[in-house]
């Protein structure tokens, strides 16, 4: 026993019989003042007081010390070694409050908010595992195309139609990897909020409309029917850059799931207090459960246009709407196409 615990257990051993000593003295004082009782007969039962003060003092002081071993040395020992564990890199680290729940609520608590702050550092620890994994897979892909195609172009024997070929090849996995990293960087930035929105008021269906003169040339290839539906103007305050990244990643998307020959639906609509951006196609659509993932990192629900896209656009455009202040919502339906409508604040001009 260190030197602290003993000047600990003495101090309160003394103030129990200080205590002690207070309640019988004002008891005895108050008794014996109603009573004549002889000088002699008290001072031979005042050693045996004194006796009986050590003695509940004693007792009260080792009553005193084993509870606090049972509701506060256990506790803050179970606390405290599951702490060393967490901060050893052992994310499995839980108290258990079953020992020390009916005796120490407040430690309870503290323990029930140590276990749920160690969840989320395992689910972090795990959404970052995933998502490096995730990384690594899609830098490898168009790496491996990029190495491909070089080693095929030091062939001498090369038509320029193939040389052309392999070179475009190449360009494309190069895209790819930029846009790549780019949204990485455009995510991180998002998620630890370095990103300030530079807010003024513009106007949304103009927006809307010069987003999708871009894809015009994609369209074209593919034959697709565009139908418009657009207010002249809605006024709308927020960051039109960002803004232009959920269009661009909306109508890219209804672009590249659509077949030739399909359609592709716009409508920017005003309804009450909200400007409504609607981006509707006809393509292979989703069910159930790939849409309660499509705005995930990472995740891809068709796979036949992997190649196509990272799995990181429609997380961007929630993102982007979340922190707009917006709500999106998502209908589809196998075979039939996918239906994104955006709100945001807004007004008709």
């Amino acid at each position: 026993m260190n030197k602290e615990r003993r000047r600990f257990l003495i101090w309160r051993y003394v103030t129990f019989f200080l205590l002690i000593s207070f309640v019988v003295t004002s008891s005895f004082l108050l008794f014996f003042n109603s009573m004549q009782i002889d000088s002699t007969v008290l001072a031979q039962n005042a050693v045996l007081t004194f006796g009986n003060i050590l003695f509940l003092s004693f007792f009260c002081c080792l009553a005193e010390w084993v509870l606090r071993k049972i509701t506060v040395d256990k506790p803050i020992r179970q606390i405290r070694e599951a702490t060393r564990r967490l901060t050893e890199g052992d994310l499995s680290a839980r108290i258990d409050t079953s020992s020390f729940r009916v005796f120490s609520e407040d430690f309870n608590g503290i323990a029930e908010d140590f276990n749920l702050m160690a969840e989320e550092l395992s689910s972090t620890n795990t959404l970052r595992t995933d998502f490096v994994s995730n990384v690594s897979h899609e830098l490898k892909t168009p790496l491996a195309v990029i190495r491909n195609y070089a080693k095929l172009m030091q062939s001498g024997d090369l038509t320029d139609a193939q040389r052309m070929e392999y070179a475009q090849g190449i360009d494309r996995a190069t895209q790819r990897m930029t846009a790549l990293i780019t949204n990485i960087l455009k995510m991180n930035k998002l998620e630890n909020q370095q990103i300030s929105p530079k807010v003024q008021e513009y106007d949304l269906t103009e927006q809307v409309a010069e987003c999708l003169l871009s894809f015009d040339d994609q369209m074209e290839r593919k034959q697709l029917e565009l139908e418009c539906e657009m207010d002249e103007r809605i006024l709308v305050s927020a960051d039109p850059e960002l803004l232009t990244l959920v269009w661009n990643n909306l109508l890219s998307n209804a672009v590249k799931f659509t077949p030739d020959g399909g359609t592709v639906c716009v409508s920017v609509r005003c309804e009450n207090e909200w400007a409504v951006v609607s981006v509707k196609d006809t393509g292979c659509g989703m069910d159930r459960e790939t849409g309660k993932h499509i705005f995930d990192k990472f995740f891809q629900g068709d796979t036949s246009h992997a190649t196509e896209g990272n799995g990181l656009g429609l997380a961007l455009v929630k993102r982007v709407v979340d922190l707009t202040g917006g709500q999106i919502q998502v209908q589809s339906e196998v075979g039939k196409g996918s239906n994104f409508t955006v709100k945001i604040r807004g007004r008709a001009a």
